[in-house]
């Protein structure tokens, strides 16, 4: 089925709004906990951050050039299908669909409800319901309406994250936390520890790349992409430095490890008393935006991957307003059985291994293509290339090698999950042809 028309109906701020929102969600406010289990200089663990932020820069900046190479929607299933083969796409592609965005989106869900059964007498699952159908509906009757829905509540979400920063440094510091450089962070940053540990913080990055997903979408994506990836990893870094930064100057070490309410527990030594409830409002605040961001990007997913397999076909259609209504409403099914069966929390424990093998193989993919097509237009490259692809590849391999060494299962997980992307492809795209890699 060739691709339904699409309208390039996102600018800058709409880009800039989603790969916001993809990036920003609960664990930038509960992975320290587990963080500081293994780990106790101050520069440390702001270093994860940092490096996070990194190698979410590096591989943004091979993305950029990706969509503008390809500016069509359906991220690393374009880029694979273009790099290696058609049927690691759609391996790609089923990777995104579930591990990418679905898990996340039930996982949002579920945690709305909880946060906002802090604010009022509601119960968590009713709440998880209804903010799901709610955001269902903007995205449902139409890509203004969504639009607009996702560039107000991103908006909001930064402000108030600001707001909460702002307030943290006012007050000064509660710990006597050092964060200067030192021998002993040195060998923190050098353990197996960090690089475990790194891998909850490229989750919590994890959304970077979500403006491969509306590519077609885009007005002037030559243009727009770079700009949109760019600012949005830097501002999404710069937060997640100075949120930590006030999480570790008003928390005990002590009384953060182990435990997911950082910022519950940050809140309450700023406001008070209230301040559990502060962050509740903040954090279902961000749970929104976030939400909204998933459905838009990983709708695009769904219907790209229909497009590439004919008994997926019906998958790819829009609606003559621009919707994928029914890659939307597929996707929503998906989510409706992970909550049901909370199998996303099995999804979830190794997502970030797949989720960062995925983009592994896409920034390699770029590499390959720059040797095998360089007859190809690249309205925007890399700077300082190959830096940006070999930093991100060197990082990732370095990060997934220490999970491979400390938790096995892991990679047996994701090597499942390839094997059922691979056996649903065969299935799926019967009667392509031989051409099928």
């Amino acid at each position: 089925m060739p691709p339904s028309p699409t309208r390039a109906s996102f600018g800058l701020a709409t880009a800039l709004a989603i790969l916001v929102s993809n990036m920003v969600g609960t664990g930038v406010f509960t992975s320290l906990g587990f963080q500081v289990v293994d780990l106790s200089s101050g520069f440390a663990l702001l270093s994860l951050w940092a490096v996070g932020g990194l190698l979410a820069l590096a591989g943004a900046l091979c993305y950029a050039e990706l969509g503008t190479m390809y500016p069509r929607s359906g991220g690393e299933y374009v880029y694979l299908t273009e790099a290696w083969s058609p049927r690691l796409g759609f391996i790609g592609g089923f990777v995104s669909m579930t591990a990418g965005f679905a898990a996340p989106i039930a996982i949002a869900g579920i945690a709305f409800g909880r946060y906002f059964a802090a604010l009022a007498p509601v119960p968590p699952m009713l709440a998880t319901s209804v903010v799901l159908s709610l955001i269902a509906i903007v995205h449902w009757t139409g890509v203004s309406r969504a639009r607009v829905f996702q560039v107000t509540t991103t908006s909001l979400t930064v402000a108030v994250i600001i707001a909460f920063i702002v307030t943290g440094l006012w007050i000064g510091p509660r710990e006597a936390l050092a964060f200067a450089p030192s021998a002993a962070a040195a060998t923190e940053i050098a353990s197996a520890p960090f690089a475990i540990s790194l891998i909850y913080v490229v989750y919590a990055y994890t959304g970077w790349n979500a403006i491969g997903y509306v590519a077609g979408e885009i007005r002037e994506p030559q243009r727009t992409i770079p700009r949109a990836v760019v600012g949005a990893v830097l501002l999404v870094a710069t937060l997640y430095l100075l949120l930590h930064w006030v999480f570790l100057r008003t928390v005990s070490l002590d009384a953060l490890r182990g435990t997911v309410e950082v910022g519950a527990l940050s809140g309450r030594a700023i406001f008070g008393p209230v301040g559990g409830r502060v962050m509740s409002g903040v954090i279902a605040l961000v749970l929104v935006a976030t939400i909204s961001g998933f459905l838009m990007a990983g709708s695009r997913v769904t219907q790209a991957v229909g497009e590439g397999a004919p008994r997926l076909g019906w998958l790819a259609a829009r609606a003559a307003d621009g919707v994928p209504r029914r890659a939307l409403a597929a996707q929503l099914l998906l989510v409706a059985l992970l909550i049901i069966t909370a199998s996303f929390e099995q999804v979830l424990a190794y997502a970030g291994t797949v989720l960062n093998l995925m983009n592994l193989l896409a920034v390699v993919g770029l590499m390959k293509l720059r040797r095998t097509r360089p007859d190809l237009a690249r309205p925007f490259r890399a700077p300082l290339y190959p830096l940006a692809p070999l930093t991100f590849s060197a990082l990732s391999v370095w990060m997934i090698g220490f999970v491979i060494w400390q938790r096995p299962l892991v990679i047996v997980a994701a090597a499942a999950t390839l094997i059922l992307g691979a056996a649903l492809d065969r299935w799926a795209s019967a009667g392509r042809g031989a051409s099928r890699a």
